[in-house]
């Protein structure tokens, strides 16, 4: 191997396993970083409410997939399956573009500085932020991974038929606590989610050939005629009754039994998490305060892999294990 080869992955590896994430790790590098961010976002919730809940839960599908690493936004290339159509993001994760904008804007007032990774973590703060919901100082200085894996993703990420127990488990591999899972889960008080997850729930639950008996019937009307026997399955709902504002009507709907999801219905229906549920639908500020830390938290989730500074959030910038072989 080249000299300067072999340094250059050493930095990288350095790079990924020693960082220190902190709050003002652009202060000298890029001090307007975060204020590109927002005003991209800005733009977006304006040009399309929808847009920023789907930024917000970029962080959920990357993080859980080999830390933050931003490996959810790359492509699919020639060698690698990307994450992007993963069972659980295929025709469900949506508005990469606004990625796309901020990485441009970003890259026009400090090049080469701002990774994609931090980008999903600061856009996913705003996202909630410009929603209605808290604001919190987000911590900085992640690499872009190198790689993607389609398979990790549809392995790891869970089901929308997944019930309150099979996601306590998924949750506490990560060292998130009941309690962060439903605070977490509270990421649904805005957007919409499609009929293809929720059939299941109207028409043959576990099998039985019959809806789920835990649905409100006024609501279960409703999405019937919203997702009807052989309906179009891209056809979406909301997730809680105010879709656009970040607030505690998700766990209300809940508490009465107008969950979209079974994953988050369940969530009442489960002992160990109803507490939860019940807490939040009467304390918008517990449910605030418990969302914010659960967010840092799963922030905290890094790669121990090799990393860079992505110019463009969709491609690696180069190939140094291609190199590698080459040489």
């Amino acid at each position: 191997m080249y000299p300067s080869l072999f340094l250059f992955l050493l930095v990288l590896i350095i790079g990924a396993k020693g960082t220190q994430l902190r709050s003002d790790y652009y202060f000298e590098t890029c001090p307007e970083a975060e204020f590109i961010v927002r005003d991209v976002m800005k733009m977006a919730f304006n040009r399309e409410p929808r847009s920023v809940a789907s930024v917000m839960r970029f962080q959920f599908h990357d993080c859980f997939v080999n830390g933050c690493d931003a490996s959810l936004l790359l492509d699919d290339t020639p060698e690698m399956l990307g994450e992007k159509l993963a069972l659980s993001n295929i025709n469900s994760l949506r508005s990469y573009e606004v990625v796309d904008e901020i990485k441009d804007a970003l890259e026009r007032a400090c090049p080469g500085v701002v990774s994609c990774a931090d980008i999903v973590i600061m856009a996913s703060r705003d996202a909630v932020f410009l929603s209605g919901g808290p604001y919190w100082d987000v911590k900085l200085g992640r690499l872009d991974s190198l790689i993607a894996s389609q398979e990790n993703s549809s392995n790891i990420m869970p089901s929308p038929r997944s019930d309150a127990s099979s996601l306590i488990d998924l949750f506490s591999k990560y060292s998130l606590s009941v309690k962060d899972l439903v605070a977490l889960s509270g990421s649904h008080s805005i957007g919409k989610g499609r009929c293809f997850s929720i059939v299941f729930r109207l028409y043959n639950q576990s099998g039985s050939g019959m809806p789920d008996p835990t649905i409100e019937p006024e609501y279960r009307v409703k999405l019937n005629k919203l997702c009807p026997v052989c309906g179009d399955g891209n056809v979406t709902g909301d997730l809680d009754s105010t879709p656009v504002v970040f607030d505690n009507q998700f766990f209300k709907d809940l508490v009465n039994g107008r969950g979209f999801l079974n994953s988050d219905q369940t969530l009442h229906t489960f002992p160990d998490t109803r507490e939860y549920v019940e807490l939040y639908s009467v304390d918008q500020d517990a449910f605030f305060n418990d969302f914010v830390e659960g967010m840092i938290k799963m922030g905290d989730l890094q790669s121990d892999q090799p990393g860079e500074i992505r110019r463009n959030c969709r491609v690696v910038n180069r190939q140094p294990l291609n190199l590698v072989a080459d040489s």
